[in-house]
């Protein structure tokens, strides 16, 4: 087969892995509109399960991207300026454009043509002409999808929230958050490390609170020494990092939730985050992402048309992502409602932190949704009444709207 995929992102370079692996006879090109080494973003998460996936998938690629990955096990949150730890199931870091580079080398030691700063602007573009099969794996604003938009049923939903996406100096070695209150409401962050040299902090908050701080005229520099005072001790005196290139601003943002009805037409298909997104509070994102590409490769080896293959792919990924776009959802809405929470004390705050993906949590008085969670811990009864009651709220919120 002759293969045009079009973006370099995690997911675009890891399927060109793959099936080149499949048949080393392929002809496989990936075309990236930036240049080398050059992306947004810091670092990406992701937990143990996708190693072992990987490891199936490329056990070469695997090694490289574990070997270049830190851990942590422990999740740290200050409230107030109280600090309380949670232990919880290790995670992983690792810069997106270590990730990058390692799966692009992959891909060209086993004959993938990678071509950087070559951007297809259309689905006629010279270069996809003659390709038994297109995928279209350029981003959210993806221009392949969009020139189809009315055949995959695209819908965007925007979130609520402002956010923007830093790096820092400080190396955290836990999965970090911090919660402060202003005089125009609460702003918080996340922060994770994915190297020995730089971790990732991303500082969300209501638009509410966004314009009564006055981070919507602030320039970049103003935005990120107030941020540095605000989490100072989070921060332990380190900096705050906008983009890493000089031309280049960090912006403020809301997130954008797509999905897509169809995933493929005629020989294109979409993969990612042209296919779909996730809110980035399940640090889920560049997982999904890889996993569809794991599922493609699959369907593109079974016998058959490629019709019957495409479409078992978007048969089988959507329905794999209704779990993920449910906690992705309700994460979410946890942030956005976060006053509601924010009268507990700090421990059983972030326990709650913790099961913001509940269908349950919205529709019960936070203290007492706590008790019956600790509650469940011990009764079996209980455990069982609250797994078959979720799904159940979750379908009845959902046949509402």
């Amino acid at each position: 087969m002759k293969l045009a995929i079009v973006g370099g992102g995690p997911a675009g370079l890891y399927l060109s892995i793959l099936l080149k692996r499949q048949d080393p006879a392929h002809e496989i090109a990936v075309y990236e509109r930036n240049p080398e080494g050059s992306t947004y973003g810091w670092g990406v998460t992701y937990w143990a399960g996708l190693l072992d996936k990987l490891r199936a998938g490329d056990p070469e690629s695997a090694a490289a991207v574990a070997e270049a990955s830190v851990t942590w096990t422990d999740g740290v949150a200050i409230v107030r300026d109280e600090r309380t730890v949670h232990r919880g199931d290790a995670g992983f870091g690792i810069g997106r454009r270590r990730m990058l580079a390692l799966l692009a080398d992959r891909a060209e030691e086993l004959g993938v043509r990678v071509e950087f700063e070559h951007d297809i602007p259309g689905p006629d573009a010279p270069e996809l002409a003659g390709a038994d099969l297109v995928v279209a794996a350029d981003g959210v604003n993806s221009v392949l999808r969009e020139a189809h938009a009315d055949h995959f049923g695209s819908t965007v939903t925007g979130g609520r929230n402002q956010y923007i996406w830093l790096g820092t100096t400080k190396v955290f070695d836990s999965f970090s958050f911090a919660f402060k209150e202003t005089v125009h409401g609460w702003i918080w962050c996340y922060a994770y490390g994915f190297s020995g040299e730089r971790s990732t902090c991303v500082v969300e908050c209501s638009p509410e609170t966004w314009t009564g701080l006055g981070l919507d005229t602030r320039g970049e520099a103003d935005s990120l020494h107030f941020l540095e005072k605000l989490f100072h001790d989070l921060l332990d005196g380190h900096e705050l990092i906008g983009r890493d290139r000089a031309d280049d601003a960090a912006q403020w943002l809301t997130f954008r939730t797509l999905t897509n009805r169809v995933w493929h037409h005629g020989n294109l298909v979409l993969l990612g985050d042209a296919a779909h997104t996730t809110h980035y509070s399940i640090g889920a994102g560049t997982t999904l992402a890889l996993e569809d590409a794991l599922a493609l490769a699959d369907a593109l080896r079974s016998p058959g048309d490629l019709d019957t293959a495409l479409t078992t792919y978007g048969k089988r990924r959507r329905a794999e992502l209704v779990s993920a776009q449910s906690a992705a959802r309700y994460s979410a809405q946890w942030y956005e409602n976060l006053p509601r929470y924010m009268c507990l004390e700090p421990a059983r705050m972030f326990a709650l932190l913790g099961q913001r993906h509940s269908p349950l949590l919205p529709h019960i008085p936070p203290q007492l949704y706590y008790r019956i969670d600790r509650a469940a811990e011990q009764l079996e009864p209980l455990r069982r009444l609250k797994r078959w009651l979720g799904p159940r709220v979750a379908r009845a919120v959902h046949g509402r709207r």
